[in-house]
């Protein structure tokens, strides 16, 4: 644009703050440039405290404490204009709740010219596997849910944490298993990519908290058979679903998580626990930190109570 047949700064600014203010109050300098501003123009806004740089290619029009919002349009204007969350850092943008990102994951397409960087709060790399139909439509860019749930699980530090999230997504609503499922089809190689296929697996089959998929990954390591999982019995005037039951030999496993703990839960916790013994079936309680700490000894009681009503290890599993 010819400097002589730009607007009035004012207009300019006007103009900014509303691109602004759907991300988060942050542009590139790509866009303030694309706008009219002149390198000069963005050095003089930040001299006089009026703008401020947020990493290499960010500026945020105010001076005050950055939102989450602006976080993280930031991070994705670091990695240009394909950029977008992924993994985790894109599930938490798009809403899952009580799961902790300390560094913000943003990819680029391979041969974006774009160079990785990798700072305490900030993971910007390159992935063959992007799509533009990969990334949400409107807001932040970020990965699809299931798509961004399948990357996150491949990158958790743990089995364990790979699992917890792919769980959370599917428990908080985010996504369903089958799309993760779908997701994970695209996966070719990866060390954790067996371990996935089973969490999911599980998921579809009804699984919907860690403590259950934490206990149907116990029974197989110890070759004990799979139980029928939210098991039906009836009681008196109502229904009642039960986490495990192994209804060949009548013995019922009912995992307890914190919310067992709570005053609201106790009263229908101890009716459905009465229903089921006057259906003549064991029961036993695991509590979720029993099945993290101490799953030997809870396991030796539930094969224990297996074999008392009947079943050997000759049994088919």
């Amino acid at each position: 644009m010819d400097r002589d047949d730009a607007p009035p700064m004012s207009t300019r600014l006007r103009e900014l703050h509303e691109l602004a203010a759907g991300q988060g109050g942050v542009l590139s300098r790509r866009q303030l440039y694309g706008r009219g501003v002149s390198r000069g123009e963005l050095r003089w806004q930040v001299r006089a405290r009026r703008w401020q740089r947020v990493g290499r290619h960010a500026v945020a029009l105010h001076t005050g404490p950055l939102t989450q919002q602006a976080i993280w349009w930031s991070a994705v204007l670091e990695g240009g204009p394909r950029a977008f969350l992924d993994g985790a850092t894109a599930l938490v943008a798009e809403g899952l709740r009580h799961f902790e990102v300390s560094t913000i994951r943003v990819s680029v397409p391979r041969g974006a010219g774009v160079r990785a960087r990798r700072t305490r709060t900030l993971d910007l790399r390159e992935t063959r596997r992007w799509r533009a139909d990969d990334v949400m439509p409107t807001g932040v860019p970020r990965a699809r849910p299931p798509i961004a749930a399948v990357r996150g699980a491949l990158w958790a530090v743990s089995d364990k944490q790979a699992a917890l999230l792919l769980t959370m997504t599917v428990q908080q609503g985010l996504c369903t298993p089958q799309e993760i499922g779908r997701q994970l089809l695209r996966v070719r190689r990866d060390r954790r990519r067996a371990h996935l296929h089973q969490v999911v697996l599980d998921l579809i089959g009804g699984v919907r908290s860690l403590g259950e998929l934490g206990f149907i990954e116990e029974c197989r390591a110890r070759a004990i058979p799979l139980p029928d999982r939210q098991a039906v019995v009836r009681g008196k005037d109502r229904r009642y679903y039960l986490d495990f039951r192994w209804s060949r030999w009548g013995v019922v496993v009912e995992v307890d998580g914190i919310h067992h703990l709570w005053a609201q839960s106790q009263v229908g916790d101890a009716l459905r626990q009465n229903a089921v013994v006057l259906k003549n079936d064991r029961v036993l309680r695991l509590p979720l930190l029993g099945l993290r700490i101490a799953a030997d000894e809870f396991f030796e009681q539930i094969e224990a109570a297996l074999e008392a009503a009947g079943w050997t290890r000759s049994d088919a599993a």
